[in-house]
């Protein structure tokens, strides 16, 4: 069985991307995680019949994944009476970093030459960044369902689309405000109130003692940033990364996306505040990444650069270790506005082995 799958000469999974692996049996048609995506995105192009989904994949695989539109893209548009505007992104060259042995010297291949590899999905940043999008909808490629649960995730995304949008236009008001208007004290008041209770800004304790000059250039600093709303689900001990206050070198108190990786859990109590959260991150992000003049900010202005990942690897049968950039929901989102939401579990249900396609949000009947 596994070699019918695997095998180059059979099924050939071995060497197929997630994203067009059959995932779900229909009475007329083997459904792809690529496809099922088209049909979700379907349900927020209600405005124009025009869904506009953008893939980050392999580039070896990119004759593929446009082989594979060309064969569904017609049944799909008559089905969801939605046009696909469908494009594509490699993570880019420019972000691999450079392996070195345990002992901190450059790995070389046995060519001699130094030996450069991907550096995590934090990299996918610089292909967020290309994007001029009002609102960008984030999720991983394996997390689908069938057609029957997917109304559901939809009306779960479209909350969280709106709950962005809220907050977003009272963010653009304030930003004209700041720009644009001479404060008084209670104009910086309301300001910082919605900051503190809609943004969740931990205001410095000594803003009050800050002049009115140093005040206005402190909740610009805070206020002219990209806002992400993120879905959290009830944990029921995935393994991953949720939602925490994290105080910072600087002292900063903000909102992030944790990860294991990033928490020492050989300290008895960051272990145990790590593992007792009631939440897990199933990555479900709604972003906003432009100002109320609507120019894009530039996403690279708002990473922690310190977050970064040392992981260990082999290559050859060698050990190295491999720097990953600060995880795109991670640290390379560290500095932005972010509000966490409680989503529904069917709203998270990925693939991470072909057992959990077994499972009822991937069964048709």
């Amino acid at each position: 069985f596994v070699k019918s799958m695997l095998n180059e000469d059979q099924l050939n999974f071995g060497n197929c991307p997630k994203g067009l692996l059959p995932f779900h049996h229909y009475k007329n048609r083997i459904a792809t995680a690529f496809e099922e995506h088209l049909f979700e995105g379907a349900l927020y192009a209600s405005s124009s019949n025009k869904a506009e989904l953008h893939f980050t994949i392999s580039e070896a695989h990119s004759q593929k994944f446009k082989n594979e539109f060309e064969r569904i893209k017609e049944n799909t548009k008559s089905i969801t009476n939605t046009t696909f505007n469908v494009s594509y992104s490699f993570q880019k060259h420019s972000t691999d970093t450079i392996a070195v042995t345990p002992e901190v010297e450059p790995f070389r291949k046995q060519d001699g030459s130094l030996l450069f590899r991907p550096s995590g999905h934090g990299a996918l940043l610089e292909n967020l960044n290309d994007l001029y999008a009002d609102v960008i909808f984030i999720k991983n490629i394996d997390n689908v369902v069938v057609s029957k649960y997917v109304d559901e995730v939809a009306n779960s995304k479209k909350m969280l689309a709106g709950v962005l949008l809220n907050v977003q236009e009272k963010a653009f008001k304030y930003q004209e405000v700041l720009e644009n208007k001479i404060l008084s004290k209670e104009d910086i008041s309301e300001i910082v109130e919605f900051l503190t209770n809609k943004l969740n800004v931990v205001v410095s304790k000594d803003f009050d003692k800050f002049s009115t000059e140093k005040q206005i250039a402190y909740l610009k600093d805070n206020l002219f940033r990209p806002i992400r709303v993120c879905g959290m689900v009830k944990n029921e001990g995935e393994p991953g990364g949720g939602p925490f206050w994290i105080i910072d070198v600087t002292g900063t108190i903000s909102l992030q996306i944790v990860e294991s990786a990033q928490v020492d859990l050989n300290d008895k109590k960051q272990n145990e505040v790590f593992n007792h959260s009631t939440h897990f991150n199933p990555v479900d992000l709604v972003c906003g990444v432009k100002n109320y003049k609507g120019a894009k900010y530039n996403l690279k202005d708002f990473v922690d650069t310190n977050a970064a990942f040392i992981t260990t690897k082999t290559k050859a049968g060698k050990k190295l270790k491999a720097l990953e950039l600060p995880g795109l929901w991670n640290g390379s989102m560290a500095q932005w506005n972010t509000i966490f939401v409680e989503v529904p579990l069917v709203t998270f249900s990925p693939v991470k082995t072909v057992n959990d396609l077994l499972k009822p949000a991937h069964q048709v009947t």
